[in-house]
């Protein structure tokens, strides 16, 4: 099935330029365009709630089956949850310091918000606030928009299903389907992006001018930076100090599947490929089989700074930026309702939406200010995403004994070069529009 998501990307690029000369030549006109970029918000907000609840369901389970492998599937799942965490608090840095976002003040709303919660000082005890999270019953969660209280029920539903052992498995399957129903109306949704992205980026720059796309641009240019960062310092130095391989020598030998991703903005589309050379390099087919297909769901490096960052950037643009505290609830409620959700396209803004919901309510209208910027930086994230799982790959490889050392340095060294002609790159006919993309996580 031919992947029509590149006509998308297309879309989206015309409609910010169209959207930046409308909001600079008719500034009035531009800012009349908000509701185009408020409608389409509304859209992906109304795919939170089922979208998060059945990647968590089935996220708990997908753990579950990762911790029978036993040290292998213990080992990734750590480090992953480790480096997610490496990678939230990078973003964190970078974006408190650059704060792309300050002196926009594109919303007095956000603001007064801001203002009202800091008036009542304490008043709402944690007891008030957990009862909150409380839903009526198991349905209201999804029917009253409620984003915490949707997360409750989702992992208590995984608990229980883990619980039920094999008599769970058909639910899970069950799930599953509807979790394809829900990707798929996500992906429908998706090709609104271009009227959203118009809309937003015409009425912020009638607003507010040159200042906005200085903005946009600085977040833009810091997000790219901040991955670099994280690939050649934070993995490079991970890879030297366990694996003594330097870190371009791998880049390099991955040459072609970083093409790969950059020509279909998807990381999913180098998946195979890298199975098959992680297995060339010397790692245990075992291990690799594990550790893969694990990190393309739970190891989302970039994803988490993209998420960061942008959380930053639309919290001080409308004028209400978060205090450390919210920052670091906020970013690690993202943090769990992303996992499980790689390969979709929407996934990002759907997370970024969500988490702004469960907080800050009065922030989600500026997703709308990301979504114009959002496929710009969809190529640093599948690309860091895709570093992330090689190196993971080795290094789990060389903690559980399973990595041929002297293997690895023929072929790093060009000794031993991958035979193309053992690689099927046949992606199958049924697999979902929906699921090709990694770059939108």
């Amino acid at each position: 099935m031919r992947d029509r998501t590149r006509y998308l990307y297309l879309a989206v690029i015309v409609a910010v330029v169209l959207g930046i000369a409308v909001g600079f030549i008719w500034p009035d006109v531009g800012k009349e365009l908000k509701p185009l970029g408020t409608g389409f918000v509304a859209l992906i907000k109304m795919m939170i709630s089922p979208i998060i609840f059945c990647t968590i369901v089935l996220g708990v389970g997908s753990v579950r089956q990762a911790a029978k492998v036993g040290k292998v599937g213990g080992l990734a799942l750590g480090y992953f949850m480790v480096m997610t965490v490496v990678a939230l608090l990078i973003g964190l840095a970078v974006g408190n310091v650059i704060d792309p976002g300050a002196g926009l003040q594109l919303t007095d709303a956000a603001r007064q918000a801001a203002e009202a919660e800091a008036a009542k000082g304490g008043e709402a005890s944690t007891v008030e606030f957990l009862l909150g999270v409380i839903p009526t019953t198991l349905v209201s969660a999804f029917t009253e928009g409620s984003v915490l209280q949707t997360l409750l029920v989702a992992l208590l539903a995984g608990f229980a299903l883990q619980a039920m052992g094999a008599k769970g498995t058909p639910i899970l399957r069950g799930i599953e389907h509807v979790q394809r129903l829900v990707f798929r109306i996500l992906a429908m949704v998706m090709w609104a992006a271009p009227v959203g992205a118009f809309g937003a980026i015409a009425a912020v720059v009638g607003a507010t001018g040159i200042d906005a796309l200085k903005s946009l641009a600085i977040i833009m240019v810091a997000f790219y930076l901040t991955c670099l960062l994280f690939v050649g310092v934070v993995l490079g130095a991970l890879l030297w100090l366990v694996a003594r391989i330097n870190l371009w020598s791998l880049l390099r030998y991955l040459g072609r599947e970083f093409l790969l991703i950059l020509s279909t903005s998807s990381s999913e589309s180098a998946l195979p490929r890298l199975i098959a050379k992680m297995e060339h390099l010397g790692v245990s087919r075992a291990v690799t089989g594990i550790t893969v297909p694990t990190g393309y769901s739970f190891n989302l490096d970039g994803t988490m700074i993209y998420l960061t960052m942008a959380t930053l950037f639309i919290a001080s643009a409308t004028g209400a930026p978060l205090g450390f505290g919210e920052q670091v609830s906020l970013l690690l409620f993202m943090m769990v309702a992303s996992k499980g959700a790689a390969g979709v396209t929407g996934a990002g803004l759907a997370t970024l939406a969500g988490g702004l919901q469960s907080h800050r309510p009065e922030l989600v209208d500026g997703v709308g200010l990301i979504v114009g910027i959002d496929r710009f930086m969809s190529e640093a994230r599948a690309l860091t995403n895709f570093a992330g799982n090689a190196v993971a790959t080795v290094l789990v490889g060389i903690w559980t004994g399973e990595f041929d050392r002297e293997r690895a340095e023929l072929v790093l060294a060009g000794r031993a070069p991958f035979d193309e002609a053992t690689l099927l790159d046949e992606e199958p006919d049924e697999e979902p529009d929906e699921k090709r993309e990694m770059a939108s996580v």
